[in-house]
């Protein structure tokens, strides 16, 4: 068992299940989730590998916040080169697992290699003793929920866990990673989901993670008593904020809000409202709570947000937590599956088997738009669901993605950027989201720099789009959750009185810029050009709104521009991210 120390990397070399334990640079004592991801992505991994094959690399890294006092900071980024996208991808998740991590002294997972015999299945262990690998066949085909009660049931209450479902098993490009939540019963019902970093945790044959930190407690600041009144000040502040408010009841409860504004794809986004959104709109979950219990929680230890909603069926047993509106709007209202509970069960299939919502959802509603699906078919969409795990071929076909599904079906009508499908917020009436989709390295990813803004676009969404996604990248790789709408020099407080020491504006701007520049570099090496950074043809020529008057307008320049330095102004400073 290799020993494990405060501030270390664990380097797990999957082709002979080794263990390595090494001190964390300290030169990157300001680089934590998706900040390290892209750093050692950059420095360690080889952008011409094979995403699927032993020379991709899979870094597991908690924000530099997570297992502090400050308030939901406990988030946790996944990378790797995508294998939906083949380019570089971080996705960001909830639940503990992130803050045991940390609370460990561990600031990455760097997992290598691969398993000469792929039949077999391992776990890696963390806990205050050290860590290790140990034989996990009898997971193996286990859906995430029936593993994580299974795996948990051997260690504490204080334990949580990652885990891959059939979906990452099989190596499907649409596969996620489960975080278990702080819910009693521990559901692995949050997932760093986008880009398919579930499928290569599977092609490395890594079922799980088991993180026990025991007893151990919050990290304690550098100069703790200031840290701890900052804490305070800022929860008190976003208790007291409109923020708050908005999301008092997840984001579910933004339907009718984007539906007016024409960011409800309807039907594989042939029409920007849905003619039925009130099924689908969140106030159903909220009213629901009366009568089959329910409610309103928070996914990590510490969260103040309390986002999450846990749905039950109409016989108060759990289904599934959180049903979002991301996943209304990708399986539901893009699909014309106009029904809150059906969304609601497909979504907890989605998590069983390990899938990513809105890639899934697009990918069935582009099946449905080529004619080999009803639309609205939600018992269909079900059964496609539940033959993942049977190998199903037009299962699997949804499994790998809205652009696989296009490509096998010989349809065209794809809404994909760099592989990836977009996600409810459109980039029509939305041009600054847009650019955000056109110039990420990450392809269409509303985390990525989400701006709703319907009034601008050209030069000044470009710009807007810039700002957002250094301010995004900023608080993934604090820890921090975007609903608290975090800016960088709120996280530059932190970090001073967490680390000890000053932290300037210029230190904390570089760490979201770099960060953009090692993803973008990456990718450059990888093999992508400005030819890549643009939106499918449907988005340019295909209008929705009055007389479809909506189109992506914005011009390859502008979208380029989006990639110059920023302009330094105490507006970007307290910019507050969004996603």
């Amino acid at each position: 068992m290799a020993a494990v120390r405060k501030e270390n990397i664990i380097y797990l070399n999957m082709t002979d299940q080794s263990v390595e334990v090494r001190p964390f640079p300290a030169a990157w004592k300001l680089l934590g989730g998706r900040a390290l991801t892209a750093r050692i992505m950059l420095e360690q991994g080889r952008p011409e590998a094979d995403p699927l094959g032993p020379d991709n690399v899979l870094v597991i890294a908690p924000g530099i916040l997570s297992g502090t006092s400050a308030p939901t900071s406990g988030r946790l980024s996944v990378g790797c080169k995508s294998p939906l996208t083949n380019g570089i991808k971080e996705s960001n998740a909830g639940g503990n697992p992130g803050q045991h991590l940390m609370k460990l002294g561990v600031r990455a997972i760097i997992v290598t290699g691969q398993p000469a015999d792929r039949n077999r299945r391992y776990g890696l262990e963390i806990t205050a003793a050290g860590a290790r690998v140990l034989p996990a066949d009898e997971y193996k085909g286990l859906w995430n929920y029936p593993t994580c009660a299974k795996l948990l049931a051997n260690y504490p209450k204080t334990a949580s866990a990652i885990s891959i479902g059939p979906a990452g098993e099989l190596m499907l490009r649409g596969a996620s990673v489960a975080c278990t939540d702080q819910s009693k019963n521990r559901h692995p019902a949050r997932h760093a989901a986008r880009g398919g970093p579930g499928a290569v945790m599977g092609s490395k044959c890594l079922k799980w993670i088991a993180i026990d930190p025991g007893h151990t407690k919050a990290l304690t600041a550098a100069d703790d008593k200031a840290f701890t009144t900052l804490s305070k000040s800022f929860a008190k502040s976003y208790l007291a904020s409109q923020t708050y408010q908005m999301f008092k009841f997840g984001t579910s409860s933004v339907v009718p809000i984007a539906n007016m504004l024409y960011t409800f794809p309807y039907k594989n986004r042939t029409e920007g409202r849905n003619p039925e959104f009130e099924k689908l709109d969140g106030a159903n979950i909220v009213k629901s709570f009366e009568t089959r219990g329910g409610g309103m929680h928070n996914c990590m230890n510490g969260c103040i947000v309390r986002c999450s909603n846990i749905v039950n069926d109409k016989d108060g047993n759990y289904l599934t937590s959180a049903l979002e509106f991301e996943t209304l709007t990708l399986l539901g209202s893009s699909c014309a599956i106009n029904d809150w509970e059906a969304v609601g069960a497909l979504d907890r299939l989605c998590d069983e088997v390990g899938l990513d919502t809105i890639e899934t959802g697009a990918a069935i509603a582009v099946l449905m738009d080529s004619g080999g699906m009803q639309w609205g078919d939600a018992a269909g969409a079900k059964r496609l669901l539940e033959g993942i795990a049977q190998g199903d071929e037009t299962a699997l076909m949804i499994g790998n993605g809205a652009a696989y599904v296009g490509e096998k079906r010989k349809h065209g009508r794809v809404p994909v950027v760099k592989g990836q499908a977009l996600p409810a917020w459109d980039p029509r009436p939305l041009k600054a989201a847009g650019v955000t989709y056109a110039s990420s390295a990450m392809g269409a990813d509303h985390t990525a720099g989400l701006v709703i803004d319907p009034k601008i676009g050209g030069a000044e969404a470009a710009q807007a789009s810039r700002n957002m996604q250094i301010a995004c990248a900023v608080t993934d790789s604090s820890g921090f959750c975007m609903f608290l709408s975090v800016n960088l020099d709120q996280v530059r407080e932190f970090y001073t009185h967490f680390l000890g020491e000053q932290v300037s504006r210029e230190q904390i701007l570089d760490v979201g810029w770099q960060c953009l520049q090692d993803e973008w570099e990456f990718n450059r090496r990888a093999g992508f050009t400005q030819a890549d950074d643009d939106l499918p043809d449907c988005m340019r020529n295909e209008g929705v709104g009055p007389d479809g008057s909506m189109k992506f307008d914005v011009s390859a320049a502008d979208i380029q521009s989006a990639k110059q330095p920023p302009v330094v102004s105490d507006a970007l400073f307290s910019l507050g991210a969004s996603g």
